[in-house]
C-alpha cells in the first residue's frame, strides 16, 4: 500500500513529484513507477518513505486509521 501512501502523503504535503523526488534523491520516473504500483528496491523504498517523514508524514499501518487501512498523516510540531 505504500503506493497509495506516498500519492496520499504527497497530497497532504503539498508536494509534486519533482519536490519528492529531489528530497528523497531518486528520479521522477521511480516516484511515478511507485505511485503506479510498481515493484521498487527495498533500498529505494526506503529513501522516499524516510524523505516524506522528515517531510513532516507519519505512516498509519493497517489497523491503526478509522476504517482499519493503512494511511497517513502529518507530524504536529510543538
Amino acid at each position: 500500500m505504500i503506493d497509495l501512501q506516498c500519492k496520499m502523503a504527497r497530497a497532504a504535503l503539498g508536494l509534486g513529484v519533482r519536490d519528492l523526488a529531489a528530497r528523497a534523491r531518486v528520479s521522477t520516473d521511480t516516484i511515478a513507477r511507485l505511485e503506479r504500483g510498481e515493484k521498487l528496491k527495498p533500498a529505494t523504498i526506503t529513501a522516499i518513505a524516510a524523505a516524506l517523514e522528515k517531510a513532516g508524514v507519519i505512516f498509519e499501518a493497517d489497523g491503526e486509521m478509522v476504517n482499519g487501512g493503512p494511511g497517513v498523516r502529518l507530524r504536529m510540531d510543538e
